[in-house]
């Protein structure tokens, strides 16, 4: 395996608002605690565990059991799990939605990022102990984002109707999906793997969050990895307090968007990812998830028959903690109250929201976790690396874009100057001479020197066309073979991590991959990884 790197702010694919913070831009400091720095985590440590209440490290152990009844998970989980109780023990998480099949690989490096930061930092800090954290969106309900993985460049989707928390939705209609997989992904061993994962996960299970707690574990329950619901009732009755200060108060929407209007005035080119409402929960119940606003003291839940007074609302809340669902604002918040965390890992448009949340979560007393840019990785195989190769390209040059990379090219392979201006420009002074001593002698002649002048700049003419067509075939064949090769690499001018789907390296790399990328992935390099396999 070789790894090549390439900074974030050189790939074209990165905010500029990321790229700054990962600089450590000074004026970016006031929207963080600490930069993600392997000599940070001390100070980190200390302020949690001052900071964390100790009845909530039961809370949740009792929680994460009984999410783990009918799962069997590894020893290494198992213990992870317990150890939560303890003062000493941390988490790092990273947060994803439910997609089907993992969605985009770079599910893959999300999680594989949040374990090998805790390996690490089991090396760096000893007395404390450090449980890798998987937080699955199970209340979204944006299902047309998570309802398909792509495959050779196709969409397989899942068809099914679909309202309220996604979590909560019934597999029906994943045989289908099945019966697509089984037709395209062949025969081998690693086929076979493939579609008995997605049988066992899907098919055997009643729920998405159900499905997707299996497959994340068969992944990556080696690893230790702890996978976390946050749609439980016990859970979220430690949040009622905040979701109190949302609600009545407005707390998020006043002190969030004063910061947004401090990011904003940074930089223009910042893009301000979320805005807080002036509500920030959904009600969620049966097959619902809407909005909660208010209007003269009432509260509504948005496009229902549903409605409160402030007291019924607050006895709403303390009866059925479950039923007040966090949108994007408030979930971080609810993950840093029910976990002893220190550390959260995303891409960058997750990043850009959390840092809107820190004088947030300072006015509520809540320790606001360091902000670590996920891996992203391109994974060249060794028929692709061939290829780069031969056509003499940096793997700086793959990131740019399509027409860039062309230009270059041509500009670089184009050592012929096909451009017969100056040769004409020096008949035509020739020739001057010539009509000169014409003139002198016989004018009968100028016509004669005319016409010469005329086939000579013909024939001129004549070659350099025959040499731009010969040239342009010869560019042709390279620009076809760029354009193939980068759309493989970068598929719909995309990065390849949100494009594809983990099931086509592994039909290539089998049981290797996971482990491979394990190696690969270094979470505190702040580079993107190129890695040639």
């Amino acid at each position: 395996m070789e790894v090549d790197c390439i900074a974030f702010n050189e790939t074209g694919y990165f905010s500029e608002l990321i790229c700054d913070y990962l600089d450590g831009k000074k004026e970016l400091k006031p929207f963080y605690n600490r930069l993600p720095k392997l000599e940070n985590f001390r100070e980190q440590i200390e302020e949690k565990g001052t900071n964390f209440p100790q009845k909530n490290r039961k809370i949740l152990v009792d929680s994460l059991r009984k999410q783990y009844a009918n799962i069997d998970a590894s020893d290494y989980t198992v213990s992870n799990i317990n150890s939560l109780a303890d003062k000493s023990t941390f988490t790092i998480v990273t947060g994803h939605q439910l997609n089907l099949f993992t969605g985009p690989i770079y599910f893959l490096y999300k999680i594989i990022s949040t374990i090998n930061l805790t390996e690490q930092l089991k090396q760096e800090y000893p007395n404390s102990s450090f449980v890798p954290v998987y937080w699955m969106a199970t209340e979204d309900h944006d299902f047309e984002e998570i309802n398909y993985f792509n495959f050779e460049g196709k969409k397989v989707q899942w068809n099914t109707k679909s309202s309220g928390g996604v979590g909560r939705l019934a597999t029906d209609g994943l045989n289908a999906v099945f019966e697509v997989i089984t037709n395209t992904f062949g025969e081998t061993d690693n086929a076979n793997y493939l579609k008995t994962l997605f049988q066992k996960a899907y098919l055997e299970h009643a729920t998405l969050t159900e499905a997707t707690r299996f497959l994340a574990n068969e992944l990556f329950g080696q690893y230790g990895l702890v996978i976390v619901d946050g749609d439980d009732s016990d859970l979220k009755r430690l949040l009622i307090p905040y979701v109190k200060k949302d609600i009545f108060e407005q707390l998020p929407h006043k002190i969030v968007s004063k910061s947004i209007a401090e990011l904003e005035s940074i930089s223009d080119n910042y893009k301000i990812q979320v805005n807080p409402r002036e509500i920030n929960y959904f009600y969620l119940k049966d097959s619902i998830r809407k909005r909660i606003v208010e209007k003269d003291g009432t509260y509504f839940v948005n496009d229902t028959e549903i409605h409160f007074t402030a007291k019924e609302l607050q006895e709403e809340l303390e009866s059925y903690p479950e039923r007040f669902s966090p949108n994007v604002i408030a979930r971080p918040l609810y993950q840093e109250v029910i976990l002893p965390n220190l550390c959260y890992i995303g891409g960058g448009g997750e990043l850009a929201y959390w840092l809107e949340l820190k004088a947030y979560f300072e006015a509520l007393d809540i320790t606001f976790p360091m902000l670590l840019l996920r891996n992203s990785a391109l994974v060249i195989t060794e028929k692709q690396s061939e290829k780069v190769k031969k056509m003499d390209l940096s793997m700086a040059d793959l990131f740019l874009k399509h027409n860039q990379l062309i230009n270059k090219k041509i500009r670089k392979i184009s050592n012929i100057d096909i451009d017969f201006s100056p040769q004409k420009k020096l008949i035509e002074e020739q020739f001057a001479d010539m009509y000169k001593l014409a003139e002198q002698t016989d004018k009968s002649f100028l016509g004669a020197v005319k016409a010469q002048e005329i086939k000579q700049k013909k024939g001129l003419d004549a070659l350099e066309k025959r040499l731009l067509k010969a040239q342009k075939r010869k560019l042709k064949d390279h620009v076809v073979r760029l354009t193939e090769l980068q759309n493989q690499l970068f598929p719909n001018q995309s990065l390849q991590e949100r494009q594809l789907n983990f099931s086509e390296l592994y039909l290539e790399y089998g049981t290797a991959l996971i482990p491979f990328l394990i190696k690969a992935l270094k979470p505190l390099q702040n580079e993107f990884l190129v890695l040639r396999h």
